[in-house]
């Protein structure tokens, strides 16, 4: 079972991303702050978080339920493909993740992050809350794994949605990601506004190329 918080007696924030290394679509961030007796007043939702990578995706939604209607406040953040382009995925992955604390309805006093990189954070106040990256957090702390699960949810959602306007990139099975089958896609039939240009297309077969065109 994961730990419920890094730091007892503070209202704290757990933040985590989704589609870091995704070839399309955007990157999703989600922060999260769960009720300091999330134990014992939930036990169902305290029970099920894990790393979202680790659950079924019938397991992820309905968790993002008991989240939702658990959770002090959570809020999701999102960076689109043409300011991954212009900024970078890493600054980006933290933007989105700022952009969701912005978002909360609640203030918090401690913010604690998945993996090892992340900027210093000031509320909208102006106020600069203290922060910790944990690696593999969301295997770690309750709010971080839930974070994850909504960021992953929600970013599989706008992904199934933009399939249906470019379904030759099979976005509602690989989720932008750099499967065989959208690679081969991309090959075939070009970018779409979608794409992250700036990121490695094709892969690593020097046989390839890809016409931008306009």
């Amino acid at each position: 079972m994961l730990s419920p918080f890094f730091k007892e007696g503070l209202v704290e924030a757990g933040c985590d991303e989704a589609g870091r290394g995704c070839l399309a679509g955007p990157v999703y961030a989600a922060a999260v702050v769960l009720p300091p007796d999330v134990e014992t007043r939930c036990p169902e939702l305290s029970a099920g978080l894990n790393d979202s990578k680790q659950l079924s995706e019938k397991k992820r939604y309905q968790l993002r339920e008991l989240i939702e209607r658990d959770a002090v406040a959570w809020a999701v953040g999102v960076c689109d493909n043409h300011e991954i382009d212009e900024m970078n995925i890493l600054r980006c992955s933290i933007l989105g993740m700022h952009r969701a604390l912005d978002k909360l309805a609640v203030r918090p006093e401690n913010i604690i992050v998945d993996g090892n990189r992340f900027y210093a954070y000031k509320n909208p106040e102006g106020v600069l809350v203290p922060h910790t990256t944990i690696v593999k957090g969301d295997g770690k702390y309750m709010s971080i794994a839930a974070a994850s699960i909504l960021a992953k949810t929600y970013r599989d959602d706008f992904m199934k949605a933009i399939h249906e306007e470019y379904p030759m990139y099979h976005w509602d099975s690989n989720k932008g990601y750099p499967a065989k089958i959208h690679r081969a896609a991309i090959r075939e039939h070009g970018t779409s506004p979608y794409h992250r240009l700036t990121f490695n297309l094709l892969g690593e077969d020097p046989q390839l190329t890809l016409d931008f065109g306009e």
